[in-house]
């Protein structure tokens, strides 16, 4: 895993732990709860999709950049950690993911 996603789990979880939500925007949004950082995420999504309709790579590097942030701040809010996702990337890795798909158990809340 490239060393900047792990200094940014490091400075999320830092300012989880011990930051001022009236002086971080990370402490804001995770004390915020799971709606709000959802809906933070719906409008990265909609903006690297936005981005992506265009010719220029550099306003979509720009959207993705954003979207994998918030999607770290949603892994620190639900405890999930990077070697956490990186571990189930590489059990996927070979694997048709049409083959992948099928084999999920199926989620009833989704």
């Amino acid at each position: 895993m490239s060393e900047i996603f792990s200094r940014i789990e490091a400075v999320i979880q830092a300012r989880q732990q011990s930051a001022n939500p009236d002086n971080s925007y990370v402490a804001a949004l995770l004390n915020s709860g799971t709606d709000r950082i959802l809906k933070k995420i719906g409008e990265e999504a909609t903006e690297v999709v936005i981005a992506a309709k265009g010719e220029a790579p550099e306003p979509c590097v720009h959207e993705i950049a954003d979207l994998w942030f918030h999607l770290m701040v949603l892994m620190a809010h639900k405890e999930i950690s990077l070697t956490t996702v990186e571990t189930e990337l590489e059990r996927r890795f070979g694997t048709s993911g049409l083959e992948e798909k099928a084999a999920r158990p199926k989620n009833k809340s989704a």
